[in-house]
């Protein structure tokens, strides 16, 4: 009797203490603006691609949205923000290294909306060196970072 309860008590206890922490964080640039002014719109082509990229990862349980202090990133970033019900947290371009670094330690399913000089630095943050760099004329590229217990996992590039 005592060794069923010890390995009841044991099993309980694997069971209850999480064995693997998975944690997804998605990084895309933002979608396409209106002109190359210093903080523009999105165009209609970008606002659709916001809308895209809303239906995208409507199902992935996004958890907390990171943007840019541009209007652009906010931009591409609000439609899946508005459906999840979450708010837009700024990051500084310059913190896109400790941003990622940070996010590993977070364990939510991440959202982060960048640039095309600052999505290879997010990503190395999080410990991918490996990612091509992003053209100047590519709105299209999709990271999908899967962390297990704070280590990558994967990293898959879609477009979309």
């Amino acid at each position: 009797m005592k060794k069923i309860i010890a390995i009841l008590s044991l099993s309980l206890s694997i069971l209850s203490s999480p064995a693997w922490a998975f944690q997804t964080i998605v990084v895309v640039r933002h979608a396409e603006k209106v002109d190359e002014s210093r903080d523009p719109l999105l165009s209609t082509q970008g606002q659709k691609r916001a809308q895209d990229l809303s239906r995208v990862l409507r199902d992935a349980n996004i958890e907390q949205v990171y943007v840019t202090e541009f209007q652009r990133t906010q931009a591409t970033a609000k439609p899946l923000a508005d459906l999840r019900q979450l708010p837009l947290t700024p990051y500084s371009a310059k913190e896109s290294l400790a941003l990622g670094a940070q996010l590993r330690e977070a364990k939510k399913n991440t959202l982060v909306v960048g640039h095309s000089n600052t999505i290879n630095t997010v990503l190395k943050g999080l410990g991918i060196d490996n990612m091509a760099p992003v053209a100047d004329d590519e709105f299209d590229r999709l990271v999908i970072v899967t962390l297990s217990n704070e280590r990558v996992s994967s990293a898959t590039v879609l477009r979309y």
